[in-house]
């Protein structure tokens, strides 16, 4: 089998499962454990901040765009998430008074996700504490060429994901 696309070798039955290798598996299975254990780290390190990693790639999404504002179809794309569940999510953090939502003049129907200025000034306070986060739990465990291995091993898989979203 090609590993790169996925093909079958031609003496392959086109009915059995494509078993995993032990190599194969080995990898799958780090990736997860390395999955779950860094976003309950990441969790619990933006808790004291009353922040969910959710929460969070909101902030940093609407803090990065032009005037802080973004449609609420485009924020679910950027945060993957469902439009309804973004809705809710967007609902929690107005009472927290990160975030506000706008009307869209030219689209009665759209809306926008405003950053707040004390959703900014969250930003500004956490960003620093996140940012050591990421360097203590993941880039300092790493060389400098394992690193961009990963990163180069990764594009591949993140290019075929994004055609399967909606």
């Amino acid at each position: 089998m090609d590993k790169h696309d996925g093909s079958r070798d031609s003496g392959e039955d086109p009915t059995e499962p494509r078993w995993l290798s032990g190599k194969e598996q080995q990898a799958w299975r780090t990736h997860l454990e390395v999955s779950r254990l860094l976003n309950h780290q990441m969790e619990r390190d933006l808790q004291p901040f009353g922040l969910t990693s959710n929460d969070y790639e909101i902030l940093v999404n609407l803090s990065e765009a032009p005037e802080r504002r973004m449609r609420m179809s485009d924020l679910a794309k950027a945060t993957l998430q469902s439009k309804s569940r973004l809705s809710h999510q967007i609902t929690r953090m107005e009472n927290a008074g990160l975030v506000r939502r706008e009307n869209c003049e030219s689209d009665r129907r759209g809306l926008y996700t405003v950053l707040t200025d004390h959703g900014w000034d969250t930003m500004r306070k956490v960003a620093p504490a996140h940012v050591e986060s990421v360097r203590r739990l993941f880039i300092d465990r790493m060389t400098p060429r394992s690193l961009a291995d990963y990163h180069e091993a990764l594009i591949p898989v993140v290019e075929h994901l994004r055609t399967l979203r909606p």
